[in-house]
């Protein structure tokens, strides 16, 4: 597991898992742009869709999740000084009202169309301003028990955040740390 950085201001990071081609940052706006992948993740998942989104044509969400990962994408690497990813990113358990070390978060799309987003990026929040992204999905359902790729996501937010835990990561200056005497960046 290595972390990539994804702004040069140290604000925004992600993980490459062992053997990926790439940061989960960068593979999942990737699968969120590919027209084939997303047609067929809502045609597995069309029950779900309809049932919880009323929305039964694939290829409108298709054209929606594109439309909106552009403009989460935009959000994330807006690099602006004034730019503040805690506005983003909210605790992960909507019953968690403080703060925690390594605390599990999400920020989601804006959902301008005619429904809530269902686009999800998960994180760990290192300190305040500075996140780990540990991946994303397409969460169509009340909540991520209910199916198996977002109980995957569950799980690899927690694998990384035991993987800091276990390396004495706890904080940006340990992160810091980590980084350049663990990865030499």
């Amino acid at each position: 597991m290595r972390f990539e950085r994804i702004l040069d201001d140290n604000r925004l990071w992600a993980v490459e898992y062992e053997g990926a081609q790439s940061n989960c940052f960068d593979l999942l706006f990737s699968q969120w742009y590919d027209m084939n992948w997303l047609r067929g993740f809502f045609k597995e998942n069309l029950a779900d869709l309809s049932t919880f989104f009323h929305i039964t044509d694939v290829y409108e969400a298709v054209l929606e999740t594109i439309d909106e990962a552009k403009r989460l994408e935009c959000l994330m690497l807006d690099i602006s000084p004034s730019a503040d990813l805690d506005v983003l990113f909210k605790h992960l358990e909507n019953t968690r009202f403080s703060e925690m070390a390594l605390g599990r978060e999400k920020t989601k799309g804006d959902g301008s169309y005619r429904h809530p987003s269902w686009l999800r990026i998960y994180a760990i929040k290192i300190e305040p301003g500075v996140y780990l992204v540990t991946g994303g999905a397409i969460k169509l359902t009340a909540t991520m028990a209910e199916r198996s790729h977002t109980l995957a996501e569950l799980a690899k937010m927690e694998r990384v955040r035991n993987y800091l835990l276990d390396n004495s990561v706890f904080d940006l200056d340990s992160f810091n740390d980590y980084i350049d005497n663990e990865q030499g960046n």
